[in-house]
């Protein structure tokens, strides 16, 4: 079983927002991989997708929460389907690397992402890996929440395009799915 965890702040007030990369991302994944609306559940503090994959099943989730306050649907969806640290994948936003770089680690620190800062916290451990895209535009932002709650120049949205179909086919690799979708 893998849980593929999107991060995000919740409400159509948020959709497409740079901060929200990761429910982007898992929106091209649930539709590329045609797996069921997200549905949401109140006891996991998530809406959620669910299917198998090679004979394995994936869920998709994101949280329901404010991004800050995002490690409590993390916690509860580990807690609930039982799972390791391994079969977690946590994407998001980083305004550390450049624009639509797109960055893979096994496990680390929040960086200055405080949905991750929440979901280290509350786990009790960074030791889960962790897929980046990363939305820094190249200059001095003065108001970072601001910028974080804003959406994508025209400039910006086809390199941001890019990344999220690179991460697609990273993920799906990552998963061994193959096929005419790839």
């Amino acid at each position: 079983m893998k849980l593929i965890l999107g991060l995000g702040n919740p409400g159509s007030k948020y959709d497409g927002t740079r901060h929200n990369v990761g429910f982007g991302f898992l929106d091209l994944l649930r539709s590329d991989l045609g797996l069921d609306e997200f549905k949401t559940k109140a006891k996991l503090k998530a809406s959620v997708s669910e299917g198998n994959i090679n004979d394995e099943k994936l869920i998709l989730a994101k949280p329901e929460t404010f991004m800050n306050l995002s490690g409590e649907a993390l916690v509860a969806l580990k807690s609930f389907y039982k799972l390791d640290y391994a079969d977690i994948l946590v994407v998001y936003d980083d305004y550390d690397l450049p624009l639509s770089e797109i960055r893979y680690r096994d496990n680390g620190s929040a960086g200055t992402h405080n949905g991750m800062r929440s979901c280290i916290e509350l786990l009790g451990s960074g030791d889960f890996p962790r897929l980046r895209i990363g939305i820094n535009p190249g200059f001095p932002v003065s108001d970072l929440s601001n910028y974080v709650l804003g959406r994508f120049t025209d400039v910006e949205l086809p390199k941001v395009r890019d990344a999220l179909d690179q991460a697609l086919h990273d993920v799906k690799k990552m998963l061994a799915i193959s096929g005419e979708n790839e």
